[in-house]
């Protein structure tokens, strides 16, 4: 008897369902011949530069220097990959509020977002003020829509330039000096996400006139839904992340009880329902693969942070009336936005837009979706960064070398591996702020706390746990009065019977706040979850 499954499940799912025996019939199977050159590019160190802070107002000079960046020889310099050159995805929008600053951490880069109610657009700022450093994150958003710096009071526009130092005269040489500005990131809002270019060079003041962030034009197409998104950072590296993303023979196991996978029924299966897939590379170059399944799936990796599948099954014409009608095809996409933050740390935005309606939509909400999604994410959570710990002893160059991977299934993370290896010389360069190094891992519940990597951020989420929280409250103190009550008034004046209604309600409410602390703990904090008895 097939499972019942969320949204977000039947999302997930669906790109890892094989098609019916008659879409299968009509595809090819690709043969996959992809295998790692043992060459590397001689390796140069470009010096610091000194980068000037883009403002559009006033001529603001940034302190921040330009990362360091890691080329070939000058024959194949277009080749390498430049990680501070391209669009990064910061945080769905519907999970920003107008009202506050939020701070981020990309490329090892402090941000701070910010709405500009004068601009009406979303500003991103290198997360510091000049005057002692203190983080404009946690400042506030002053009655003139001012950012303001909550150490000193300093105010800054939506440009950089200071508009106000309460220590100073208003109009003085220190608010109008370079020095008071604040550094501007190129930033734009797509897809319903804010994104932002990470460098302060004036010469990226027009950047997106030039270069775009990779757009998705289901997530904008009003015939698909499910277009709700997820966020959550997470606690291993930004190479693993994709590295599993792209992965589809995991699911079976990495995921069993969560999420199911249905083979060819010509396969011999184990219990857990694994199976051969059939998967070719079309192409791989700077810009990212795509690959193929012989099952109708696709699967594409955008440099750097998208990463696409999806899977189009072709409906069987309907006779109505004596006519031949053909269904539109249905289409179901699993995006992902992969944004390093720092070495051992990522952020993960997750949708799963389709073009068809299931019978259970009308019945879940953004947060019953963010349930399951995050229970898929912790089931696997500890086991890849352990992995990642094991890829950091052999070396990121010698990923070929310790890890085996003979079979077609393989493919789409040979090629990112391959596609890492060939033009970022096999990890993410963090410039001068990380030496690599991956920092201690943390105790289990630490690690899979969901609180702090999603909850906080999500405003459905977010908005659900204060809600329990209130209700559990509310229990609590309804069944210590009942039992004050009983105390403190003499049995001759309540009747028996409206007695022990009381003193039973106050019961139930004490075990029902019980039941609901247990219930917010586990969906909203710590869910373990352990293989062996799967």
């Amino acid at each position: 008897m097939r499972r019942i499954i969320p949204q977000s499940m039947e999302a997930l799912r669906s790109v890892f369902v094989v098609a019916p025996p008659s879409i299968r019939a009509h595809l090819s199977k690709p043969i996959c011949n992809l295998s790692f050159t043992k060459k590397t590019s001689n390796l140069t160190r470009i010096p610091k530069s000194k980068l000037t802070n883009f403002n559009t107002i006033s001529p603001c000079v940034s302190t921040q220097p330009e990362a360091e960046t890691e080329t070939g020889n000058l024959d194949h310099q277009d080749e390498n990959f430049d990680w501070f050159s391209h669009w990064y995805a910061l945080m769905p929008v519907c999970d920003l509020d107008k009202r506050a600053p939020h701070g981020m951490k990309v490329l090892g880069l402090d941000v701070v977002v910010w709405w500009d109610m004068h601009e009406n657009a979303w500003k991103v700022f290198d997360d510091r003020c000049p005057h002692r450093l203190a983080p404009l994150s946690q400042g506030r958003i002053d009655q003139w829509g001012r950012l303001q710096c909550v150490y000193h009071g300093w105010c800054f526009g939506a440009s950089g330039d200071c508009k106000f130092i309460p220590q100073a005269p208003p109009d003085g040489p220190a608010v109008h000096s370079p020095k008071a500005c604040v550094g501007v990131y190129p930033s734009t809002m797509q897809n319903g996400i804010v994104w932002f270019w990470p460098s302060t060079n004036p010469k990226y003041k027009d950047i997106l006139t030039k270069k775009k962030p990779p757009y998705v034009p289901e997530l904008d197409d009003p015939s698909f839904i499910g277009t709700s998104m997820f966020v959550r950072d997470i606690p291993y590296g930004y190479e693993v992340l994709v590295e599993n993303l792209v992965d589809p023979s995991h699911v079976a196991y990495s995921h069993k009880g969560i999420m199911t996978y249905s083979p060819p029924p010509s396969v011999k299966l184990d219990q857990e329902g694994g199976a051969p897939i059939d998967m070719s590379m079309q192409k791989l170059d700077k810009n990212g693969f795509t690959t193929t399944e012989h099952l109708g799936r696709e699967w594409s990796f955008v440099s750097p942070c998208l990463v696409k599948g999806s899977l189009t099954i072709k409906e069987s014409p309907n006779n109505k009336k004596g006519k031949l009608v053909q269904k539109p095809p249905r289409k179901h996409l699993l995006i992902f936005f992969c944004t390093p933050v720092s070495p051992g740390k990522s952020r993960l935005i997750v949708v799963g837009p389709r073009n068809y309606s299931l019978w259970i939509d009308p019945f879940l909400s953004r947060w019953m979706n963010h349930v399951m999604i995050n229970l898929i994410v912790d089931s696997d959570m500890c086991l890849l960064r352990v992995q990642e710990e094991k890829l950091m002893e052999v070396g990121p160059s010698n990923w070929q070398k310790a890890c085996f991977v003979p079979a077609k299934a393989d493919t789409n993370v040979v090629a990112f591996r391959k596609w890492l290896k060939k033009y970022a010389n096999g990890q993410i360069n963090w410039g001068t702020k990380f030496n690599g190094s991956l920092l201690p891992t943390l105790p289990r519940e630490q690690l899979m706390d969901r609180y702090w990597s999603h909850v906080v951020h999500c405003s459905s989420c977010n908005g659900v746990y204060k809600c329990l929280n209130i209700f559990k409250i509310s229990l609590q103190v309804f069944s210590i009065a009942s039992l004050a009550i009983m105390a403190t008034t003499k049995s001759g004046m309540i009747l028996i019977a409206g007695r022990n209604t009381l003193a039973a309600a106050s019961v139930l409410c004490f075990v029902g706040s019980k039941w609901l602390s247990h219930f917010i703990y586990k969906i909203f904090h710590f869910h373990d979850y352990n293989h062996a008895f799967k």
